[in-house]
């Protein structure tokens, strides 16, 4: 049994709030999402700046608004789904719940805080911090099924978890599925990637761009609603995307370091692509990953140049990081998202803070304005530490 597998409903979050509204105002408008940090103190860093979610722009439902409250995943998970659920109309009984997440680090810190002052450790909400409760109290909270899965392969995460939700659906394994992911930006994440010299000193992140300095980190949350075409059809339900394709890979070349000819993400495009039955020719846009550090954005302009071939000079692509950030394990469900978007409004995001060209990086990288094209089929793709890469195609319906 091989079925389509469409998308009917999302919740999503990022840094300028909650709904699409927020993502169609600021992100395809080129707005950069980053401000001084204030969740904690980062003065002991190099890097200051990320692309936090402080209640300015639409609120997310049931979460509070109040200075200094810091909103946990399990919360922003919840009004996702939520949203996801009402924009889907349907009863995802028995549903699999498919998430990236690493856990919520905020968890994880009050427990060594409580530790290291000699008190019982007082937070219920610590458990949290195992990537596995998140999905399984999102499924109780809302009456989901089995199975109850965290995918915690860093950015690439819940891509992943659509790709996998999209194939217990194709293969009649499951009519509906809910996946997503997220992240918020926590101080101990903060500070490994600080030391380890990949954020941004500048306060501002360039994908593809000469001056590009490094990435910074961005908080992120999407729940999508996954089922087949047919069900979807029968109970009269509008799909707003088909996801026609999808794809894996490890190139396992280093530790951190990409492969410098974007090996593995040529072949999870390629298979993607190939699982869609899409030419190149067919795509209209692509969204990159496109961090905005030195090796990576070179590495996957070679990888696009191989995916798309001939036509490479002539498909627009853009990274959406410079407005939103880097989110991690939710990075692939707000770009699945994204291009959603795209598809539907046939308007492309820019590459925002993309002023200085690198020569390196030649491709049509929509410099910091966005662009109308009325365009078909898209592709998003993802890359994580490890040499672990994932690609999605969506069409238009």
């Amino acid at each position: 049994m091989s079925r389509e597998v469409v998308i009917t409903g999302y919740g999503v979050l990022t840094a300028f709030g909650f709904g699409p509204e927020a993502l169609l105002d600021n992100v395809f408008t080129g707005r950069p999402g980053f401000a001084p940090v204030t969740r904690f103190d980062s003065t002991p860093y190099h890097a200051a700046h990320a692309a936090t979610y402080g209640g300015d722009g639409p609120e997310v439902p049931g979460v509070p608004v109040e200075p200094g409250y810091t909103p946990t995943q399990a919360e922003v998970l919840h009004a996702c789904a939520a949203e996801a659920l009402r924009m889907s109309g349907t009863d995802a009984a028995g549903a699999p719940v498919l998430l990236g997440t690493n856990g919520d680090h905020s968890a994880a810190r009050s427990f060594w805080t409580d530790h290291a002052r000699g008190r019982a450790p007082g937070d219920p909400r610590t458990v949290d911090s195992l990537p596995g409760r998140l999905p399984e109290s999102l499924g109780a909270a809302f009456g989901l099924g089995t199975p109850r899965l965290a995918f915690v392969n860093a950015c690439v995460a819940s891509t992943n978890a659509i790709g996998h939700g999209a194939e217990l659906v194709r293969r009649g394994l499951a009519d509906v599925v809910v996946c997503g992911g997220a992240y918020l930006v926590t101080e101990d994440v903060f500070a490994k990637f600080d030391s380890g010299k990949a954020l941004s000193r500048s306060g501002a992140v360039r994908p593809f761009a000469a001056d590009r300095d490094g990435l910074l980190h961005g908080d992120g949350a999407a729940v999508l609603v996954l089922e087949s075409a047919e069900r979807a059809r029968a109970r009269g339900a509008e799909p707003l995307a088909e996801v026609a394709g999808w794809g894996m890979s490890s190139d396992a070349h280093h530790v951190i370091k990409p492969h410098p000819k974007g090996e593995g993400l040529v072949r999870a495009a390629r298979a993607a692509l190939r699982g869609a039955g899409v030419d190149v020719e067919r795509l209209g846009y692509v969204n990159a990953h496109g961090t905005g550090t030195p090796l990576n954005d070179v590495a996957e302009t070679a990888g696009l140049r191989r995916i798309l071939g001939a036509h490479a000079p002539a498909v627009p692509i853009s990274s959406t990081k410079g407005s939103t950030g880097h989110m991690l394990e939710a990075t692939g469900a707000v770009e699945a998202v994204i291009t959603l978007l795209a598809l539907r409004e046939g308007l492309l995001p820019p590459t925002t803070g993309l002023r200085v060209p690198d020569p390196e990086c030649d491709l049509d990288y929509l410099p910091d304005v966005g662009r109308r094209a009325p365009i078909t089929h898209a592709l998003s793709l993802n890359a994580a530490f490890g040499g672990v890469n994932a690609a999605l195609v969506l069409k238009r319906v």
